[in-house]
């Protein structure tokens, strides 16, 4: 199971995601690996230099995008690679 971090301000997105499956940790949590990272844009700074040195968990950027976009996005980006 896929565990995501996603901020707290981001309800809707933490229910989608809860009821898709995955695994859903309070932002800021680094005690857990997390496979994703879900922000909201007034908030991006808050993983600071941390997010080069702590995880490299792709950070998406929920600003401006629907709750179905980020999941989208999630999932687009928890994928396993296509085979070639």
């Amino acid at each position: 199971m896929a565990r995501v971090a996603v901020e707290h301000s981001l309800s809707e997105i933490r229910k989608m995601l809860c009821e898709n499956g995955y695994d859903v940790v309070d932002l800021g949590n680094w005690q857990q690996v997390v496979d994703a990272i879900v922000i909201t844009g007034q908030d991006i700074n808050v993983l600071g230099d941390q997010n080069k040195t702590i995880t490299s968990a792709p950070v998406i950027n929920a600003e401006g995008m629907t709750v179905n976009e980020v999941f989208h996005a999630v999932n687009v980006r928890l994928s396993p690679t296509e085979h070639h």
